[in-house]
């Protein structure tokens, strides 16, 4: 019965089957450019390109303030691991001084014969008188150097602590030096990809896209581009007769902006005379800032100090409400409180923007609010 059994089909239809799957794939292949003929992906529109360069900006200014903030970490870690180690410098050299005394004396010691026992010396002392005398001399001169071994030894311990101090701190400043470098590795990332995305448009979507991009209008001098390590003239002391009110007018905020003190005003007259001067990330002037660095460099003209980064800034001074705002304040942005400006009243505020925009007078409603701080 084998004999009659029909032979079995498996490999004709496998080859069916590869068939088939050889026409599909071709098929597909050439629907999706894979037959030698390339088909470019589609240009996107000026809006596309605006909206991703306003996230990877929003990015990278995040990355920007941890920067910053690792920066002042590390460079408070480099003060105080040059301070320890000039301490340790000190004393080890009053340590060596100490330990040469020592051995001067030892020696002396030595050669007086003050190694024999004291019965010994008595016995073959020509003076006994003198001899009681000088034993006398000799036992307060052991006692102090007593002393001065118990303190040696002091101060091998301390200069031990001192330096293991030190190595703890340069780890920590390692570390540090480490965190800075990733967030700068992230920052220029972003703003690279912004670059190239910018890269595509006209000349003149780019212009209509800055002039879009962090709102407002580069309202006041122009500034020549920096990279915030420039001397400049900016002292921020340009305030008006009454110290209330800083000079350069309206500055666009809708009228003269009337500072509740001289400080306050102070700081605002800085910021507007920096009108215009170029965003460059982690520089606090004078001729280019980042957000925190504008409003940090503003306040420090004026005599004040306040943190560095965004995070800090928030709570460097009394918390207003947005209802509250008056002239000084400084306004922040974004749920992790990434950006921030300098309140001058009618609804606007002057900020740094981002790498496309710079300096300018913005309305504070054209990014999500995410609190206010008074800082005189």
């Amino acid at each position: 019965m084998a004999a009659h059994r029909k032979p079995p089909q498996h490999k004709r239809s496998g080859s069916r089957a590869r068939s088939l799957l050889t026409a599909v794939l071709a098929g597909a292949a050439a629907s999706a450019g894979l037959d030698g003929v390339g088909h470019a992906a589609p240009k996107p529109t000026p809006e596309q390109v605006r909206e991703e360069v306003d996230r990877l900006y929003q990015e990278a200014e995040a990355a920007t303030e941890k920067y910053n903030g690792a920066k002042e970490r590390t460079q408070a870690a480099e003060r105080r691991v040059d301070k320890l180690q000039d301490e340790a410098a000190r004393r080890t050299e009053d340590l060596n001084a100490a330990r040469e005394s020592l051995g001067s004396a030892a020696a002396a010691q030595y050669r007086s014969g003050n190694g024999l026992g004291p019965t010994m010396q008595l016995a073959l002392s020509s003076n006994p008188d003198r001899f009681l005398r000088d034993a006398g001399m000799a036992e307060r001169a052991g006692a102090l150097q007593a002393t001065e071994i118990a303190s040696v030894s002091r101060q091998m311990h301390e200069l031990d602590e001192v330096r293991e101090e030190a190595r703890t701190e340069l780890e920590k400043l390692r570390d540090q030096q480490e965190r800075a470098e990733r967030h700068k590795r992230t920052v220029t990332t972003k703003l690279t990809k912004a670059r190239r995305l910018l890269s595509q448009l006209t000349a003149e979507e780019r212009r209509r896209l800055a002039a879009r991009t962090g709102g407002g209008t580069a309202e006041g001098p122009s500034r020549q581009s920096g990279d915030g390590t420039g001397n400049g003239n900016g002292n921020g002391n340009g305030s008006a007769a009454n110290g209330r009110q800083p000079s350069g007018g309206s500055g666009g905020s809708g009228g003269r902006i009337t500072a509740p003190n001289s400080r306050t005003a102070a700081a605002i007259a800085y910021a507007q005379r920096k009108l215009g001067s170029p965003y460059v990330w982690g520089a606090t002037g004078p001729n280019a800032f980042d957000c925190s660095g504008l409003v940090q460099a503003a306040y420090r003209s004026a005599g004040v100090s306040i943190p560095r980064t965004t995070y800090a800034q928030i709570g460097a001074g009394q918390r207003v409400t947005r209802s509250q705002l008056r002239p000084g304040d400084l306004v922040f942005f974004y749920p992790g409180v990434t950006h921030v400006g300098m309140y001058i009243g009618n609804g606007k505020m002057i900020h740094a923007p981002n790498p496309s925009a710079p300096v300018r007078i913005a309305p504070v409603d054209e990014m999500p609010f995410a609190g206010a701080t008074r800082v005189v």
